[in-house]
């Protein structure tokens, strides 16, 4: 049966302490010489139960669903913000999994992507890849809608679109994307800064973090990133 967070938490910390790295640190120290006759005891001394594990494992579960609220929670909040007079959703894609939609939102007026993630400074280039993923989709998109990519921050990711990274580099060299951008350009384009230049009147690349200040202050794991996993390419 699933516990409730508070009884989570609470069980979780009769393990781990204030630091789990000391705690297990401990515990690889003091036992040392443990029999088969000693273990009940030791781990009870040490808090590692079955309550304990089954805490933990339903921890893990809860945290496997923060990226996905982060993402429909994010959308739907930049909604007030972003809706023009006369304009109409006609869809949102908050989940995971294959939805079939294009994209995240959809108006009468623009359709549009939203990454609600902070760049950290140093290799990104998992990262790299979800934005030109989505900046190449929604270009490659015909429409007459306007077309808008959201973050939580453009500094990064206009450097990142702005710089010398090898395309084949962030396509890879097989798979639908890369299939699709080359069937599209062919080998016109040998880096990021090439298509981005001859593309980046075509989508809009807005700063949501005035929006979202909540998010701002904090970092969001990548794994959000894996929403675009669900749209056609």
């Amino acid at each position: 049966m699933k516990k409730n967070t508070t009884d989570v938490t609470h069980l979780l910390s009769s393990f781990t302490g204030q630091n789990l790295t000391a705690t297990l640190g401990s515990i690889e120290g003091t036992i040392l010489g443990i029999t088969a006759g000693d273990c009940s005891a030791f781990l009870q001394k040490a808090g590692a139960a079955a309550d304990v594990l089954a805490a933990a494992a339903e921890m893990k579960r809860l945290a496997g669903q923060i990226n996905a609220t982060i993402h429909a929670l994010g959308i739907l909040l930049c909604l007030p913000h972003i809706l023009e007079p006369g304009e109409r959703v006609e869809y949102v894609s908050l989940g995971a999994g294959n939805t079939g939609r294009l994209f995240d939102l959809e108006t009468n007026f623009r359709v549009a992507e939203f990454k609600f993630i902070h760049w950290k400074g140093g290799a990104e280039s998992i990262r790299q890849n979800g934005i030109f993923k989505d900046f190449f989709l929604l270009a490659d998109q015909s429409t007459t809608k306007r077309k808008f990519l959201y973050l939580l921050g453009t500094q990064h990711a206009l450097k990142f679109l702005q710089g010398g990274r090898l395309l084949d580099s962030v396509l890879g060299r097989s798979g639908k994307l890369h299939d699709r951008f080359r069937e599209r350009h062919g080998e016109q384009f040998a880096r990021v800064r090439d298509y981005y230049a001859a593309c980046a009147h075509l989508v809009s690349i807005e700063d949501v973090s005035l929006w979202l200040s909540e998010l701002a202050a904090n970092t969001v794991d990548s794994a959000q990133d894996d929403s675009s996993s669900r749209k056609r390419t």
